[in-house]
């Protein structure tokens, strides 16, 4: 309940930076969660198995393309300046309200996926964008409060790198997208049943318009804020370049959540495909959709808590090894309400890995490289995310098989990733 006051307070109180940012991620999720529905409809449900597979498999193929523009190309425009960033958010909700009604417009026909490309390349933008503004948002709002006490003169430079409060920003807004998820969802699966796909789009479009207006509302940051986003030193620039990864915690934590992501998707779409050969109802789904959203809540709510008595690499590998522990207990009895659990279970274990990598991130790589740091990390967690979904598409395997699969990685991981970091800490 910490977590959810914590976030309500956040989101209403929009005289602060974060406020604005958590309003701006709440709209935006929205619609991303009202183009989803539309999607699956159009898709997924409306056609038989067979044609459903080939078209989710350009369609997984089509969620990587958008990283060949947003990290070679926008990764160093949001890195070009902390002003610019409230710009390419608008820019970005802008964007997709157009693509909305133009998807509403062309969804029965080849235009639909070109379309779709670049609503993707815009909501990656946003993506990217969001973990750079995070502790943008957060600093600004930590430096004007230690003013209020002490005066700008008082300003102590620890604060630019403050570390405590970056894991629960990054799980608040997770539990806000989440929760605003599950209310369009509701919203979007109603108008879907009872109008059709494109209205689902045409509300996205409008929810999309008010994202703009939101993005446009964001704060300027402040100088001292500025000055660290636009100014890297030489010996920051010379690390980003011989490492792009960053330090030894950034590169294992991309490798665990990585890892986390391909669980993900391959534990998505062994449910979706295996609910459809089993020819189960939407109920089953909206049931899996229900308990993955309340897993991620629980995860969330277990962050907050505990981050200021675990360090973030020891919640990866806690991530890590439940995945495969609840894989391991499900293939046991591979029936359909036991797969349904384990959409929550790694519902769960997602949430608590995420916001945990997005912190070390955010706290060991420079803030004038973190726009493109992570667009470079989110195009190998998509990545991860795709390959894992495809093996389930492009191979029918029974949920018993999938599961030990699934099992036996996550283990592994659980094992290699803090061995690997602590030998290379070494």
């Amino acid at each position: 309940m910490t977590l959810a006051r914590a976030s309500a307070q956040d989101l209403f109180d929009q005289k602060t930076a974060f406020g604005r940012l958590a309003l701006v991620h709440v709209i935006m999720m929205a619609g991303d969660t009202l183009v989803t529905v539309s999607l699956a409809g159009s898709l997924f449900f409306s056609v038989s198995p067979t044609e459903a597979k080939g078209k989710v498999l350009l369609y997984l193929l089509l969620t990587i393309a958008p990283f060949a523009v947003v990290s070679p190309v926008l990764g160093p425009l949001i890195d070009r300046s902390a002003n610019g960033r409230r710009i390419l958010v608008a820019i970005s909700a802008g964007v997709r309200a157009v693509l909305c009604w133009l998807m509403a417009e062309h969804l029965n026909s080849l235009w639909l996926f070109p379309l779709a490309f670049l609503l993707l390349v815009s909501s990656k933008l946003y993506v990217v964008t969001r973990g750079a503004l995070v502790p943008e948002m957060a600093r600004t709002d930590q430096f004007r409060e230690h003013a209020a006490h002490v005066g700008d003169a008082g300003w102590p430079n620890e604060l630019a790198d403050e570390e405590k409060g970056f894991a629960g920003f990054n799980a608040q807004l997770t539990l806000l997208g989440t929760l605003i998820g599950l209310v369009a969802g509701s919203i979007g699966a109603g108008i879907l049943k009872g109008i059709g796909a494109p209205s689902v789009l045409y509300v996205a479009a409008f929810v999309y318009v008010g994202a703009t207006v939101a993005s446009a509302r964001l704060q300027r940051p402040l100088k001292v804020v500025r000055d660290q986003v636009d100014g890297l030193t030489q010996s920051e620039r010379d690390l980003n370049a011989l490492n792009p990864l960053g330090d030894i915690e950034v590169a294992w934590g991309l490798g665990a959540a990585a890892i986390m992501r391909f669980a993900a998707g391959f534990a998505t779409f062994l449910l979706a495909f295996g609910l459809r050969r089993e020819s189960a109802g939407l109920g089953w789904y909206a049931v899996a959709l229900t308990l993955s959203a309340g897993g991620s809540l629980l995860g969330l709510a277990f962050v907050t808590r505990v981050r200021n008595h675990l360090k973030e690499s020891t919640l990866l590998t806690i991530a890590l090894f439940i995945t495969g522990a609840g894989s391991a207990l499900a293939s046991l009895r591979p029936v359909l309400a036991v797969q349904v659990l384990l959409a929550g279970w790694i519902g769960l274990s997602g949430a608590i890995a995420q916001p945990s990598f997005d912190a070390i991130t955010q706290r060991n790589v420079a803030p004038g490289a973190q726009g493109r740091t992570f667009a470079r990390f989110a195009v190998r967690q998509q990545l991860l995310w795709v390959v894992g979904a495809l093996l389930p598409v492009a191979i029918a395997m029974s949920f018993s098989v999938g599961d030990r699969l699934l099992a036996v990685l996550m283990i592994t991981a659980s094992l290699v990733y803090p061995t690997g970091r602590r030998s290379a800490r070494r």
